[in-house]
């Protein structure tokens, strides 16, 4: 047998022993790079013994390579695309962010013939209120927020677990800490007010997370602010360093980040308010219309869709799986930790989720967010401020519209007068 028919055979012996590995959707002859954007520190990356999701995701598609990259926000991810001049194939967006998205025809449609695990993704987390016919989202991972307290130093009732009130508790003056943005601050005074009024269902009804009424973003930047004097820091990331060193007590944040807190202080408690409700959010991956390899993009998203996959990155990164059928998969640690939260059994019905909100609604809740963080013992002037500030800004918004308008007009009869 000649040297080129034995190479031949070789060669198709070898292809024939791939094609397990390959899909309908993945099957060039040279490798495909697909770029994927995603928050940092949200995918596990092999460290501390976990699973490397990229790693085994090359490995079982040969023919796809990963870049990924990471972003520290959705407004910079929105940036980016708005930018555009980058192939991006896929995101990892918040819940209100996707719905932005989707508004403005920046997402594509994906085909869930190329996403079979969606399959595995709990019925509870389909058809969201930022995407509800689900065309261009799969969850990647949820949680909500609550409220974590030391055990050690505080000792909180059943009938405190109802509310958001012990974030208002004075008897832990200069031990609370606070979230450092207005649209989860906010929320929680919207979904505390609610409690408050509930005895007055139609006023309380007005009281929701994705609240566009003035009079009901003044009234909670009341509540807000009647608490700062309470509140010994407004903090984002800084809240792992201060709750697990005791130096503060009581703080409001994403369950997900409390686990992570949970395994340095076991006094790390966390309780979801049973009656006066929550945020609930997810991250969802989507494809921008941006994408150059959008079934090799799917075979990602259907990938970290596998049950076994999505449990062992959420190990690492801290939030829960959307998938169901995972107690097989969690570490006997992480269900420990999981075992202390209260009242998460409910947490997934009883949850409300973000929407985009109107710029003017944002603009007002920035303006009114600055005067509960600089305001006094006078307030009054700082309230005039804020009307003035919201006033300047809605007025520059109309005006940049009209410029936009106009400018577009220009360019229009421009283009006809040329043609």
């Amino acid at each position: 047998m000649s040297k080129r028919l034995v190479s031949l055979l070789l060669a198709i012996a070898v292809a024939i022993a791939c094609l397990p590995c390959l899909t309908a959707a993945v099957s060039a002859a040279e490798p495909v790079t697909i770029t994927v954007y995603n928050w940092g520190e949200y995918m596990s990356d092999g460290s501390d013994d976990c699973i490397d999701l990229i790693a085994e995701f090359e490995a079982a598609y040969p023919g796809i390579k990963v870049n990924y990259v990471t972003f520290d926000s959705n407004e910079s991810l929105y940036s980016l695309l708005v930018t555009g001049g980058t192939s991006i194939d896929v995101i990892i967006p918040s819940d209100y962010m996707i719905a932005r998205l989707i508004s403005e025809d920046m997402l594509l449609p994906l085909d869930f013939a190329n996403i079979p695990n969606y399959a595995y993704v709990d019925e509870t987390l389909k058809n969201p209120a930022y995407d509800p016919e689900n065309l261009y989202s799969v969850p990647y991972a949820w949680g909500v927020v609550g409220i974590i307290y030391n055990s050690r130093y505080v000792t909180v009732s059943e009938e405190q677990k109802k509310d958001w009130s012990l974030l208002w508790d004075s008897d832990y003056v200069g031990k609370i800490l606070m979230f450092d943005n207005p649209r989860d601050s906010f929320a929680i005074a919207e979904l505390q007010r609610a409690f408050d009024y509930r005895d007055d269902p139609e006023k309380a009804a007005g009281y929701t997370v994705n609240s566009t009424d003035t009079a009901v973003l003044e009234d909670c930047a009341q509540l807000l602010q009647s608490q700062k004097g309470l509140v010994q820091n407004y903090v984002m990331d800084q809240i792992y360093d201060k709750m697990e060193r005791c130096e503060a007590w009581i703080a409001p944040y994403y369950l997900g980040d409390w686990v992570q807190m949970a395994y340095v202080n076991e006094d790390l408690n966390f309780y979801v308010p049973s009656e006066a409700g929550h945020n609930l959010f997810d991250d969802a991956m989507c494809i921008p219309t941006s994408c150059s390899h959008k079934a090799e993009a799917e075979a990602f998203i259907n990938f970290c869709t596998d049950p076994e996959i999505s449990s062992a990155n959420m190990e690492y990164v801290g939030y829960a799986s959307p998938c169901v059928g995972l107690e097989e998969y969690l570490e006997d640690d992480l269900a420990d930790v999981i075992d202390r939260a209260d009242n998460l059994e409910t947490s997934l019905t009883a949850g409300q989720q973000f929407l985009h909100l109107p710029s003017e609604t944002n603009q007002q809740m920035d303006a009114l967010w600055l005067t509960v963080k600089t305001a006094g013992d006078d307030s009054s002037f700082y309230l005039i401020l804020t009307a003035v500030t919201a006033a300047a800004l809605i007025v520059l918004t109309v005006v940049l519209k009209v410029r936009k308008h106009r400018r577009k007009a220009h360019r229009c009869a421009a283009w006809k007068h040329n043609a």
